[in-house]
């Protein structure tokens, strides 16, 4: 255990001991893109997974109310040990260390991965949760302007004038609105490699960061695992799995496409809008929140970005800031 001082870890740790009526050990684990924070506690031979979330920054209760409609909808997520939603602590079943990205970077096969990350999909797009927030062309644009002020002025080196900024609303809204028509779906919103499990015992794949799930397109959480901000899979596979899980969709989500080649044409539309989105909220935790270690996922989602724009031939004059390359 680190000497350095960190009055919320101990605490954490005098509850966790709390709540289990046993001693524990706590190291820090990865955070994530927000102020919550994550220990492994180890007792007496057993690990959990502790959730530190400050209530001053961070709410607990939308993540314990997606993961119980989550569970009951089938879908493999952690356990909850204990909580207390005022001091902001969650104690939650482990995983374990093995994500989708490190099983994939220790040569691991994608496949039966993939097959499972679409069945626990299609489960998650049939639940039926009471309430969820609407992803909508308004949010949707809420979330591009982060490219236009985080990633353009800080890592761009260039801050658009209004003029550029109602030019680039003016292009990017039909695509908006293309995406606000489809079908919606419970959405998990981070569906990808960071946020899929491989637990030491196999399959099925652990969901993690879910608390916020929105109500959206049926494309969207495809298009985030397929079209990962940190991988580069093959177009062909990409395309494989977007058929294999197009045929498995309602016969009423399906007809709401004009066949596969018009699914997977909005499937690359929605990741599109994602890897815009994307940009912006890497240079934001780069320089708001001082985690420059996003500023190296840029120069993967910009090439999603570019292979995007010219597969689905959008105009590069009318959204010419999304080629604004880094400044040097």
């Amino acid at each position: 255990m680190s000497n350095n001082a960190d009055p919320r870890r101990d605490q954490a740790l005098v509850w966790a001991a709390q709540a289990l009526g046993k001693p524990c050990t706590i190291a820090k684990l990865a955070g994530d893109a927000s102020f919550r924070r994550y220990f492994r506690l180890h007792c007496e031979g057993v690990s959990y997974v502790l959730m530190d979330a400050p209530p001053q920054h961070e709410d607990v209760k939308p993540f314990l109310c997606v993961l119980d409609w989550m569970g009951k909808a089938g879908l493999s997520i952690p356990a909850v040990i204990a909580k207390d939603s005022g001091l902001g602590f969650l104690l939650l079943g482990d995983f374990g260390d093995v994500t989708w990205a490190v099983h994939l970077m220790r040569g691991g096969d994608v496949g039966p991965m993939m097959a499972d990350a679409l069945r626990q999909l299609h489960l998650l797009q049939a639940a039926r949760p009471e309430s969820l927030h609407d992803f909508d062309v308004a949010r949707m644009q809420r979330e591009c302007d982060l490219y236009l002020d985080w990633y353009l002025p800080r890592v761009g080196a260039m801050t658009p004038s209004q003029r550029q900024r109602d030019d680039f609303h003016a292009a990017l809204l039909p695509v908006l609105n293309e995406l606000a028509g489809l079908p919606r779906v419970p959405v998990h919103l981070d569906y990808h490699s960071r946020n899929l499990m491989l637990p030491a015992d196999g399959l099925p794949l652990g969901v993690i960061d879910f608390q916020d799930a929105v109500n959206g397109p049926v494309t969207y959480d495809l298009a985030s695992l397929l079209y990962d901000c940190y991988q580069d899979y093959p177009e062909s596979m990409r395309c494989e799995f977007s058929r294999q899980f197009f045929d498995g969709l309602p016969d009423a989500s399906q007809a709401a496409f004009d066949g596969l080649d018009d699914w997977h044409r909005l499937l690359r539309l929605t990741a599109m809008q994602r890897h815009i989105k994307a940009i912006g909220i890497f240079a934001r935790l780069a320089y708001r929140d001082g985690k420059r270690q996003f500023l190296d996922e840029i120069p993967l989602t910009r090439k999603h970005l570019r292979e995007e724009m010219d597969a689905l031939g959008i105009d590069a004059h009318a959204l010419i800031l999304l080629l604004k390359e880094p400044a040097a």
